[in-house]
């Protein structure tokens, strides 16, 4: 499953450079360049609040926009972006041009379930996150909004690979030389404690 596309109303920017870039932000707008899929750069400017709510909402990274510049729609990635350190809004969002086929990287967060059906947690064991996100190749469309680790079954010790879990069709890890972890269960620092029945027995 994966986010739905949006829209961002973008107009170009002809001047470029620090005294430009802080007119924008003063006009509530913030710069950005388009880049990628064998075409020139283009540098546009963006609502800041639009932007920032876009961030805030979560899935920023991983959901593909359609930008539309000035009457054309270019359909974008999100690639990067700077917050303002200390008033924490936008500074500037780097755009990668896609296309339906378009594969490209992203970092997509693990979503953990199943958690009371895990024999090892439910002893006390503790899940021990080694990897919050897993880089994916994946195409443009197809990028999950999250990867789900399901811990049913599993008991202290074992260690969850990347194997394990079921990525959308076409994706493939960026990592491919080894079976990585991304969580393990582990005994917790005091000692497992008994099965509830056995203790009072």
């Amino acid at each position: 499953m994966s986010h739905a596309s949006y829209e961002l109303k973008a107009e170009t920017r002809e001047r470029v450079g620090k005294g430009s870039s802080r007119e924008l932000r003063r006009n509530g707008l913030i710069p950005a360049v388009i880049y990628g899929d064998k075409q020139a750069p283009i540098s546009i400017a963006l609502s800041t609040k639009e932007v920032t709510m876009k961030i805030h909402a979560g899935g920023f990274m991983t959901t593909v926009a359609v930008i539309d510049v000035n009457g054309e729609k270019i359909r974008v990635l999100p690639k990067d972006y700077q917050l303002d350190p200390v008033r924490d809004f936008t500074m500037h969002v780097d755009f990668l041009r896609v296309s339906k086929d378009s594969k490209v990287t992203v970092q997509v967060p693990v979503h953990f379930v199943n958690e009371e059906k895990s024999p090892g947690l439910k002893a006390g064991g503790v899940l021990n996150i080694v990897r919050h996100e897993v880089e994916l190749a994946v195409a443009a469309d197809d990028i999950p909004e999250f990867l789900t680790v399901d811990l049913s079954g599993h008991k202290v010790g074992d260690a969850i690979h990347i194997s394990n879990i079921k990525l959308p069709k076409g994706a493939t890890p960026v990592i491919t030389d080894r079976d990585f972890t991304v969580a393990t269960i582990a005994a917790p620092a005091g000692g497992l404690k008994e099965e509830e029945g056995e203790a009072e027995a």
